[in-house]
């Protein structure tokens, strides 16, 4: 029989549970509201949009873990960029969207070898280095798009939104995704060594860990999710946007801490990331349906987000 302190035991020691926790109460407390109305739609809603916070969260998680003072800037420029340039191309041709992918990929290596060659060949701390670059592949993407909004291709916008018993496509590929990025990060060389050099640069570097060539894969990563999702998110939303991208910086962050990631590096939780995402998404959805003024709202989700937060962190203290 399962007592009440081994339940307590696993929660503290499990800090990525607090997000799913805070997720389940945050929707109860909705449908609670509303007479257990539309509950289905929002989390049908909740697994759409949470799929691309979780995309440029699961890339930001692996620089987070790198060690601090480590985080990328540049990922809202990047979803910018990637998406004026593909839906460019793409040119609402379905036959073009491969070509489109192909680009987008093209387009996070050369922005996460820009960011990496800041921080290391001019020697510019992590945080200045990308948020400098930001500003360079923003005004590209400006140059580029000339604020014109391309439709995507219809086979990429019936895949964006497509769903299959309410639950949507682009999430089950994202779940899958998920999957298959905490397997590298637990089971593979390079996700080991992301975080033997988050835990201590130098003892990995002694340790015979090419310290170096982990950090650029690292950056190159997040740059490359980033303009994936810039691409995917062109087609979800009928188009791309120099501003679509806005969002996703302090999202891509917040997911990452609320999931259960430190921000000192060397410990990572990728389960812990679709919790966060579809936490901060409910959230919203909860204060707007109870009718919270938009100050209220900003209020609310920071104290709600440092009381998970804390949760999360004092059971990582305990351990």
């Amino acid at each position: 029989m399962i007592s009440i302190g081994s339940v307590i035991y696993f929660l503290r020691t499990r800090d990525w549970i607090w997000s799913f926790v805070a997720t389940a109460a945050v929707w109860l407390a909705t449908i609670l509201f509303t007479g257990g109305q539309g509950g289905g739609e929002m989390l049908t809603a909740a697994l759409s949009f949470a799929t691309f916070t979780i995309i440029v969260g699961i890339g930001q998680m692996f620089v987070i873990t790198t060690g601090p003072g480590n985080v990328d800037l540049s990922i809202p420029a990047t979803m910018a960029l990637s998406g004026a340039i593909t839906t460019k191309i793409m040119d609402t041709q379905d036959g073009m969207i491969l070509t489109g992918f192909a680009v987008a990929i093209g387009v996070g290596l050369a922005v996460g070898l820009f960011n990496y060659g800041l921080i290391r060949l001019l020697r510019i701390p992590p945080i200045i280095a990308t948020l400098s670059a930001s500003f360079l592949v923003q005004s590209t993407a400006i140059a580029y798009g000339r604020g014109l909004r391309i439709k995507p291709p219809p086979a990429l916008a019936d895949f964006t939104t497509a769903e299959v018993a309410g639950i949507p496509i682009l999430a089950i590929c994202g779940i899958i995704f998920t999957a298959i990025m905490g397997v590298v990060l637990a089971r593979t060389y390079y996700g080991r060594s992301v975080l033997a050099v988050g835990q201590n640069m130098r003892a990995a570097w002694l340790a015979g860990i090419p310290v170096e060539r982990t950090r650029l894969a690292t950056y190159v990563l997040s740059a490359v999710l980033a303009a994936l999702s810039g691409l995917l998110l062109s087609g979800f939303s009928g188009g791309s946007s120099l501003n679509m991208g806005e969002e996703y910086l302090l999202a891509s962050i917040a997911v990452v801490v609320i999931g259960g990631t430190s921000v000192a590096g060397g410990r990572a939780n990728v389960p812990g990331i679709w919790g966060a995402a579809l936490f901060m998404y409910l959230l919203v959805t909860m204060l707007n349906t109870y009718g919270a003024s938009a100050g209220l709202r900003l209020i609310m989700t920071g104290l709600i987000i440092i009381g998970v937060i804390t949760l999360a962190g004092s059971g990582a203290q305990k351990r």
